[in-house]
């Protein structure tokens, strides 16, 4: 049988996210996005990586104990992707709503290659997911995406410097080091799965425009309606 994520999703709705490292503005392009959106007369639906009540409060534990192990944590990534999947994005989406997601599965497929899984092992465990309608990939340098974040912050966190893997004693020394090989991860990514390259080092005007023109040419035939699977002469919900 075909994974799902094989074929576009047969949903009425629309599903926008967008991926990159920490740092590169992706963030708060999507949250302007939405905020466009919304004022132009959609109905809305956000969600975030790493956020389903399920299993969030199980990854805390784990990472402040530094007790999980790279196949831990990406079993742990999937079950919550899976939850959230389940229950706050198909559900919308079979609404005829739009989807923004704050990361996607190639959070995954980045972050757990370099932590050491497989990369045909991570992408068979995500092969339920269902394909996006427009992915972004906010392409920064290093350099920049450190920068930004200690402007915002004293320290870098232990697990987004990627401490655990023990590629060096100093916290932005780790962060340049990990995040370089996730960025080298989504470099391929965005190749494999023909992710929208957007420039965050470009005015943040100017990638909210650049975004918004693609999403106006996507949501041209956009006509949102509840979806209705026949099943047996009788069709519901």
């Amino acid at each position: 049988m075909a994974r799902f994520f094989e074929q576009n999703h047969p949903y009425p709705g629309r599903l926008l996210i967008v991926e990159g490292i920490d740092g590169s503005g992706k963030s708060t392009q999507l949250e302007l996005l939405q905020k466009w959106l919304v004022n132009s007369g959609f109905r809305v639906f956000f969600t975030e990586w790493n956020s389903s009540a399920l299993v969030k409060s199980t990854i805390r534990r784990g990472k402040k104990k530094n007790l999980l192990t790279p196949t831990t944590f990406s079993l742990l990534h999937a079950t919550d992707f899976a939850d959230r999947l389940n229950h706050l994005i198909i559900p919308p989406l079979k609404a005829g709503m739009i989807v923004c997601a704050d990361r996607y599965i190639y959070t995954a497929f980045a972050r757990d290659v370099v932590r050491g899984v497989h990369p045909d092992w991570v992408r068979n465990l995500y092969g339920f997911a269902v394909r996006p309608n427009v992915g972004f990939y906010f392409k920064v340098p290093i350099d920049v995406s450190i920068k930004r974040i200690l402007d915002g912050r004293v320290q870098l966190k232990f697990h987004e410097a990627g401490m655990d893997l023990g590629l060096s004693d100093d916290p932005k020394e780790s962060f340049r080091l990990f995040q370089s090989r996730i960025l080298e991860q989504y470099d391929r990514i965005a190749e494999q799965y023909h992710l929208t390259v957007i420039d965050a080092t470009l005015p943040i005007r100017k990638q909210q425009s650049q975004i918004r023109d693609i999403i106006r040419r996507q949501l041209h035939d956009y006509a949102p309606a509840p979806y209705l699977q026949k099943e047996e002469n009788v069709y519901v919900a």
